[in-house]
């Protein structure tokens, strides 16, 4: 069942009240929900759905449902038990989201200091990375470190963009990862802009300026296969 998903509109909401529509062995489906579903390498959102009379089932896991815009919250083991109609608050682990959002954010802006096809990437809570098709020789963790510090300080605010499908199919220069591509058929894809830096498809949340991803470091470079060199960075 469709899903209203308000991180779309607004990745900052915590909370949100809502209505459960489907239980399944899958998890819980609500009618609108501020959790994140695993996708284009950042994680589910994990977190907890409140009932009314004060029992709250840990959400240890969020997935795309079987239908577009559905999502599937998935409990813990033994869980209290929920029931379609229950009424909800539900609640985000917060601080591991965010930490996503400004790993995010942060490997679109390494994405334009590495100037190379994407070819895979990951995010967690303290690093993240992406996989280049490059030469090993042109990457330098130092320079790297620095031009990426160097776009963070500019403090730029990121801006969400929709298009058609059309206009991308008319734009294939806008697509940088070659492992995930966006999601078609629904109309329109969602982009992530950041002016005068980068303008590319992504469905994930991000930080509303780049001074909150806050000081970055290389923590390492490595090859991992002939057409996948591998940056990876976290929190200074």
């Amino acid at each position: 069942m469709p899903c209203e998903l308000l991180y779309r509109n607004d990745a900052y909401l915590k909370s949100c009240a809502a209505r459960v529509t489907a239980v399944s062995e899958r998890g819980i489906e609500l009618d609108r929900t501020v959790f994140y579903p695993l996708g284009g390498g950042q994680p589910g959102d994990t977190g907890f759905l409140h009932r009314a009379d004060g029992a709250a089932v840990r959400v240890i896991d969020a997935r795309k449902g079987a239908e577009p815009d559905s999502l599937v919250h998935a409990p813990e083991p033994n869980a209290p038990l929920l029931a379609v109609g229950d009424d909800v608050l539900a609640e985000l682990d917060w601080e591991r989201r965010y930490a996503h959002m400004r790993i995010h954010t942060c490997l679109h802006v390494l994405s334009c200091v590495v100037t190379a096809p994407v070819t895979g990437g990951n995010i967690a809570v303290d690093k993240g990375r992406l996989d280049f098709d490059i030469d090993m020789s042109l990457l330098d963790a130092g320079r790297i470190e620095q031009a990426l510090n160097a776009l963070i300080a500019r403090a730029l605010d990121t801006e969400t963009v929709w298009i058609t499908d059309a206009e991308l199919d008319a734009q294939p220069e806008l697509v940088k990862t070659m492992s995930v591509q966006p999601p078609r058929g629904a109309g329109r894809v969602r982009l992530l802009k950041i002016p005068d830096i980068d303008l590319q498809p992504c469905g994930g949340t991000h930080v509303r300026n780049l001074a909150e991803i806050g000081p970055v470091k290389v923590l390492r470079i490595r090859s991992e296969g002939k057409r996948n060199k591998r940056v990876e960075i976290g929190f200074a």
